[in-house]
């Protein structure tokens, strides 16, 4: 009897039209009503789910929903919320226009601003802190500032057999020339730092195992630009510590409230990348928030992060305008970080900004002794830079390098993921610190040398060795390249040619000529709470191995180090194209979770088929 029920319920059921709902995939592209670009970063959300999904360097996004159907809502700071009802068709294409409302709100809160006391009284600032309001008026020219860089030349292994460099873990490079190409233009020279470019992404390098923080590899076959030549891949993996595993943190969120700021991919994306960060944070780590325009001030005592509503809405007060007193932020930042100062925790000040400073200490000179006095301390720093037009790059890339910091750029939402997200432990925790790297050459192998990028990471020799000497700094699980170009014994080469000497001659020990050795690499390092270093030694051998049979790791460094060499007009790349850089990049994809590899891709064929090569 109760299996004929069974079955008499299932018929009605089936004859009412009840079904099992199945869920459908909906995609499109979002672009601007002004001018039909394509906009990456969008939410895209199932209106009152949590299901969600975010558009791709090109646009494009993908969001399963029910087959019944719903409402996608897309949103996008400084851009009108855009409701769609899903009706039959799996494709919505939707053309978002800019909220002429969000952006005229400019509202200055925070302190050494008058402007509004209620506002500033409702953040906590103080009568002593008040001042009158400075009326900012937007630039309607380009002063971005790049530090000029001299591409760096062949050595003679002979004469010069030492090379001697400092890590730079930082990417800001490849987000800031990823904007330039996105907004139709050709990056500036100087603005290309190609050893960031290449270590903006991660590499498939096996994990250390050993009682060092970090795993070292290191591959040599054809430098695929002039296959005369060689190219050698070294790689460095920093140990992967779990989010739970890391240290308490005392973070200070040191943000740019200044007129300059007043722009949406500024401080709304600013405030909207810190609130994802705020996400990740756990009870034990502590927040406090100083803010600077005209003056600075404290506007949120460190709070836990597990009171990430009262840290949120202390971001969502913050709004833009008056002048801008970086110098006196910085100092404010640095005095709370020491005042609640977690030993053996990560001590931390995280600098938003577009780098305009204009009042107090503002050179690039006076920026640097303020920061080398202020690292003393032992609080580290993290500089995340915003905007165009008035981007100041040497200044922030300047005070990541002198303050045990690192440094980038972030120009929209899914690059504050990146960042801030995806690369959490990497960005705030450091594992080693003042590495350094030195190769020496083995002459009897190897004619001439040089190393592509790092130019302004460059140490001297007897640097190595000293350990009062700064160096750059590795985190959780953070991954460092670097690839020298070698001309081997007996080859000619039109980059390469020295006289003999007439008063010296320089002999090779026979026992390099007997030697399988190439060259030999070098590392120090310290540990965070240490000053003496520790040294690692690792030899390389040629092996002889052909391009096409190195790994995906090497050829695709190889295809990122071209695409800046062609973005520099770099003499040495001559015969390489950027049809060139698009075939090695395709062809060593690999596993790419995340998509930037096939962004690169993208970016280097809009670049060929735009922007024609100087």
């Amino acid at each position: 009897m109760k299996t004929k029920l069974i079955i008499l319920a299932t018929l009605v059921f089936t004859a009412l039209g009840f079904r099992v709902h199945e869920n459908r995939t909906i995609s499109g592209t979002v672009t601007s009503a002004e001018d039909g670009s394509t906009l990456p970063g969008v939410n895209v959300t199932l209106k009152g789910t949590k299901t969600a999904a975010i558009t791709d360097a090109s646009g494009r996004y993908s969001i399963s929903v029910p087959s019944t159907g719903g409402t996608l809502v897309f949103s996008f700071i400084g851009l009108k919320t855009h409701e769609v009802k899903i009706g039959t068709s799996n494709v919505i294409n939707v053309a978002m226009s800019l909220d002429m409302t969000q952006l005229s709100e400019v509202v200055v809160t925070g302190y050494g601003i008058k402007s509004r006391v209620k506002r500033d009284k409702a953040l906590g600032a103080p009568a002593e802190y008040e001042s009158t309001y400075i009326d900012y008026q937007k630039p309607q020219w380009n002063t971005e500032e790049y530090d000029a860089i001299h591409e760096n030349i062949f050595h003679d292994a002979l004469r010069n057999p030492l090379s001697t460099f400092s890590i730079d873990v930082d990417a800001a490079s490849y987000a800031n020339i990823r904007r330039f190409i996105n907004n139709g233009q050709r990056p500036p020279k100087d603005a290309v730092r190609v050893e960031e470019l290449v270590n903006y992404f991660d590499y498939d390098y096996a994990q250390p195992k050993n009682e060092h923080p970090f795993n070292i590899i290191t591959e040599i076959a054809e430098a695929p630009w002039n296959r005369k030549h060689k190219l050698v891949h070294i790689g460095l993996q920093g140990k992967r510590i779990p989010t739970e595993s890391l240290p308490p943190s005392n973070l200070v969120f040191l943000i740019d409230v200044s007129g300059s700021m007043d722009e949406p991919n500024k401080l709304p994306l600013l405030k909207s990348s810190f609130k994802m960060l705020v996400n990740e944070l756990r009870e034990q780590d502590h927040v406090a928030i100083v803010v600077y325009a005209g003056a600075a001030g404290l506007v949120l005592e460190p709070t836990s992060g597990a009171e990430k509503k009262k840290i949120i809405d202390a971001l969502d007060r913050l709004e833009a305008g008056g002048s801008t007193a970086g110098g006196a932020g910085i100092k404010l930042a640095y005095a709370t970080a020491r005042e609640y100062f977690k030993k053996g925790g990560n001590n931390r000040v995280i600098l938003a900004t577009d780098g305009d400073f204009n009042v107090g200490e503002s050179s690039n000179a006076a920026m640097e002794r303020l920061i080398e006095e202020e690292k003393k301390s032992g609080v580290y720093l993290t500089v995340l830079g915003f905007g165009m037009g008035n981007f100041k790059d040497s200044k922030m890339e300047t005070l990541s390098n002198k303050g045990n910091g690192n440094y980038a750029y972030i120009d929209t939402i899914t690059e504050a993921k990146k960042v801030l997200v995806n690369e959490f432990g990497g960005t705030l925790f450091t594992i080693a610190k003042d590495v350094k790297l030195q190769v020496e050459f083995n002459p009897a192998k190897v004619q001439a040398y040089r190393l592509i990028g790092y130019e302004n990471r460059m140490l001297k020799n007897e640097d190595f060795n000293n350990d009062k000497k700064d160096a750059g700094d590795l985190g959780s699980n953070h991954t460092v390249t670097a690839l020298y170009e070698v001309i081997p014994v007996g080859v000619e080469s039109e980059f390469f040619k020295i006289d003999e000497l007439k008063y010296q001659t320089t002999k090779i020990d026979p026992s390099a000529q007997k030697s399988k050795e190439l060259m030999t690499v070098k590392f120090r390092y310290k540990n965070p709470d240490e000053d003496v270093s520790k040294l690692i030694v690792h030899p390389l051998i040629d092996s002889s191995v052909t391009l096409e049979k190195t790994t995906d790791n090497f050829r695709w460094s190889a295809a990122v180090a071209g695409f800046g060499m062609l973005l520099r007009d770099s003499e040495y790349i001559k015969n390489f194209t950027y049809d060139d850089v698009i075939q090695l990049a395709q062809n060593a994809r690999g596993v790419d979770k995340e998509g930037y590899r096939i962004e690169f891709i993208r970016m280097v064929k809009s670049l060929n088929g735009v922007v024609a090569k100087r």
